[in-house]
């Protein structure tokens, strides 16, 4: 049973009350002691953190040594080194836990940090409630624009008390172990760990340990973590080292393994939830990057796929979001891959549904050759739940422009009449609103095969964006623009939808300007398809990236 909590004052901290807070590292010299001290901020005294353990898990790069400097101006700070390489995460956090002495745990990665605090934040939220486990929100940081993307955010918008996971069987869908805070002796007292050696997403499995332990757990809106998304980086995280069909094997067998640990301490509720979480979570996150691996890759992927999605219940597949069980049951139907741009349209978010719309039994469905996947709920979503697909065609020049065609879909569009589009830009790096673009949509009689459109052009103001970029707009990088339309109906309905990038207009082009002599501007799909602009200004700008090139 969930239980909202009221705002409290927090309990006085007792010096029985101290956290260990493990931190593991392997060749990352360059950001371990970052993490290192912001876990030692975590109090200025002691009072909270006891000690600080880092795990050196047989570093090559000086990562140990730099820990060991550390360790010699911070007294509470212990280092554990490994003598060989595990191969994983989980065997390092594993010797931390052992070797830990606090009354409660703690975990970091050396390459992420702790916000100011969150130790204390979580550990009052234990306290006031008797808690095992408190977890807290926690933010995926996009560097190097400091980009905040909440991980999980419907879990953290207020702060509760869970009396146990099978009652509140959404906690699944979070299944990080850092941004969470654990009772030692409940981890010693339930047998808890990681999986050891070379287990890659070892964070599933001690998830899914510790929910069927079946403990109070404490979920609190506090930023606790702070997670560091590098995509740049010349050595990828785990989670975003994709391209290999190793990574999604790997990431069925953690699911898998944490299905059957739910199973096994017959926690069904937890288990039917994991799985909807794979269909909602991971499924459509690998078919969205589909389309840019190899043939090869594509095969064993689906055939992977198609073997694991066989084993769920028709009841997993309902519960799932219409886009994510729409894309298993073509999956399952199609003994090899097919419809590949149609599948990462619509595992985009928000999702596309591309032309054309296909019925059969006087239903949709997905097409006239795989009319046994039925697009069910279309004829029941509201306006705004609609994969609506909108394509633009950037038109970039002295006189920059968008084309839109607005795709009716099954007639759902066409009976609420669409008048008009808005046009919004807003910078990735900060979320700040460009100028917002309206005009009047036409309708436009389309091809049976693909219904009804309406069509509309749309003038860019793309000085503009310059202008209201703020103190940033003198940046010689061309900054990325994400756009999203608004379209309001005769009926007085309206939905939000992003823009389907086509036609040939995607590339670079230099345009002359007056205030700021040069513009650069650049129209491209992101790898869900979607428009998105890179613009810049300046000579500097164009100068910067042509050194590139030559670089190259």
């Amino acid at each position: 049973m969930k239980e909202a909590l009221e705002p409290q004052p927090g309990p006085t901290i007792t010096p029985t009350a101290q956290v260990s807070i493990v931190v593991i590292a392997f060749n990352d010299a360059v950001h371990v002691s970052d993490a290192v001290r912001s876990a030692l901020a975590q109090g200025t005294s002691g009072e909270i953190v006891t000690e600080v353990i880092a795990v050196d898990d047989a570093s090559t790069d000086g990562t140990g040594a730099a820990l060991d400097a550390l360790a010699r101006t911070e007294p509470r700070l212990r280092v554990l080194h490994r003598t060989e390489n595990s191969g994983g995460c989980g065997t390092p956090r594993n010797d931390g836990l052992r070797a830990a002495t606090g009354r409660f745990v703690m975990f970091l990665d050396s390459d992420d940090v702790l916000p100011p605090g969150a130790a204390e934040a979580l550990l009052a939220a234990a306290l006031r409630h008797d808690a095992p486990v408190v977890a807290g929100a926690c933010v995926r940081r996009e560097l190097p624009a400091h980009r905040d993307v909440p991980w999980q955010p419907a879990l953290y918008r207020e702060a509760a008390v869970h009396g146990s996971p099978e009652s509140s069987p959404q906690l699944v869908r979070d299944t990080l172990c850092v941004n969470k805070l654990y009772g030692r002796a409940f981890l010693t007292e339930n047998a808890i760990a990681f999986p050891e050696g070379r287990f890659t997403y070892e964070d599933f499995v001690f998830t899914a340990r510790v929910l069927a332990a079946a403990p109070r757990i404490v979920t609190i809106p506090h930023h606790v973590y702070i997670w560091h998304v590098r995509r740049a980086a010349a050595k990828q995280s785990i989670s975003l080292d994709r391209k290999d069909v190793t990574n999604w094997q790997a990431r069925i067998d953690a699911h898998r393994t944490s299905v059957r640990i739910f199973q096994d301490a017959g926690h069904k509720a937890l288990a039917h939830a994991a799985n909807t979480k794979f269909l909602d979570h991971d499924l459509r996150m690998y078919v969205r990057e589909l389309h840019t691996r190899g043939a090869d890759y594509r095969a064993e992927w689906w055939g992977l796929t198609r073997d694991y999605l066989a084993g769920f219940d028709e009841a997993d597949l309902r519960a799932a979001r219409a886009p994510a069980r729409w894309l298993a049951r073509v999956v399952l139907a199609s003994p090899a891959p097919r419809d590949l741009e149609r599948l990462t349209q619509l595992a985009a978010r928000p999702g596309r549904l591309l032309p054309p719309y296909a019925e059969a039994r006087g239903g949709a469905v997905w097409s006239e050759d795989l009319p046994e996947v039925e697009l069910d709920a279309l004829g029941t979503k509201p306006m705004h739940r609609l994969p609506v697909t909108i394509d633009a065609e950037p038109v970039i020049g002295a006189r920059s422009v968008l084309r839109l065609r607005v795709h009716d879909m099954y007639g759902r569009l066409a009976a609420a009449e669409p008048l008009s589009i808005d046009i919004e830009l807003r910078r990735r790096a900060d979320d700040r609103r460009g100028p917002v673009h309206t005009a009047a949509l036409t309708a436009y009689p389309a091809p049976s095969a693909s219904g009804a459109s309406w069509t509309a052009e749309v003038v860019l103001d793309l000085p503009a964006l310059l202008e209201r970029g703020g103190p940033r707009r003198r940046c010689a990088d061309p900054e990325p623009w994400d756009l999203m339309a608004q379209v309001s109906c005769a009926d007085g309905a309206s939905f939000r939808a992003s823009l389907r990038a086509t036609g040939p207009g995607l590339r670079r082009r230099v345009l002359p300007n007056r205030r700021h002599l040069l513009l650069l501007v650049q129209p491209y799909a992101t790898t869900g398809g979607a428009l998105s602009l890179r613009v810049a200004s300046g000579l500097r700008s164009v100068w910067r990236i042509a050194a590139r090139r030559l670089r190259l």
